[in-house]
């Protein structure tokens, strides 16, 4: 390659770059410092985050972060596979719709499911008021969405399409002979399924499982519309930081640990998934 090939390439690479400097790496950059040297001050101590990491409602946000984000990752998985397998492999009417329904619904916001289970399961929702016309109750039984529950099922319900997504791409380039050689050799649905559809679909399941889990621990609206008491995560406790006490300096780096925590755990999904290609290869 030229030397003028090469400065055509670097001219070429230079303004996204920049753009991307200018949008994303400067705000971060200014929060870290913030978080680091308060007020814009020139000396850097990590006071603040001795500060921060002392308050038990950090470590209560961090562990309800991680908690519900691993349990509606986890919930996604099962669905998401289990949904996805049943439009890709089980003929019945509407079918095809529902998988571009799937398309369509990645590009709503969190928050109409959380207000879409609240009409559903909320105190005066469809179901409580179907169970007080029945039994004559002066309540419904139904009193679980302002709980951390609420808030796993709200996830599972909005990011399991996530998941099926890339599964519905892997099943639709899955091998229908190897499903036909196996049953006629006498296998049984659930060895089809453990010994040749699962194997293709591991790293659909990780990439979707890894994408829904960095999602979750970012998640802001569901849990704020979920209103559940004494659920704070991250998220929400950056909010509660900067906007409620006024304290630009925690809220940073409350900011920081999460964006962090994100990107260690995308390392990681990176990392398996790699590996998961890797193995493939060799099989």
């Amino acid at each position: 390659m030229t030397l003028r090939a090469r400065a055509g390439r670097a001219g070429m690479v230079l303004p996204p770059v920049l753009l991307l400097a200018l949008l994303f790496l400067h705000p971060l950059a200014l929060v870290v410092r913030e978080s680091l040297s308060p007020g814009g001050g020139g000396t850097l101590s990590t006071r603040a985050y001795s500060d921060v990491f002392a308050e038990a409602s950090f470590r209560d946000a961090l562990l309800n972060t991680v908690g519900i984000a691993a349990g509606a990752t986890a919930g996604t998985l099962v669905l998401g596979f289990v949904l996805a397998f049943v439009v890709a492999f089980v003929p019945f009417p509407g079918g095809r719709a529902l998988s571009r329904f799937i398309d369509v619904f990645l590009a709503f916001p969190s928050f109409l499911i959380t207000l879409a289970l609240l009409f559903v399961y909320g105190t005066v929702g469809m179901a409580n008021g179907l169970w007080t016309d029945v039994t004559g109750a002066s309540s419904g039984p139904f009193d679980f969405l302002h709980t951390p529950w609420g808030v796993l099922l709200a996830e599972v319900t909005y990011f399991t399409p996530f998941v099926m997504r890339p599964l519905l791409a892997a099943f639709a380039q899955t091998d229908t002979a190897q499903l036909e050689a196996a049953a006629s050799l006498g296998a049984r649905p659930a060895r089809i399924v453990r010994q040749v559809i699962l194997p293709e679909a591991l790293p659909a399941l990780a990439a979707g499982g890894g994408l829904v889990l960095v999602l979750c621990l970012n998640e802001f609206g569901i849990v704020l519309f979920t209103g559940a008491k004494g659920v704070t995560t991250l998220p929400t406790l950056v909010y509660g930081k900067a906007i409620l006490d006024g304290d630009y300096t925690g809220a940073c780096v409350v900011a920081v640990v999460n964006v962090v925590l994100s990107a260690a755990l995308y390392g990681l999904y990176r990392m398996l998934l790699t590996r998961t290609g890797a193995h493939r290869a060799r099989a």
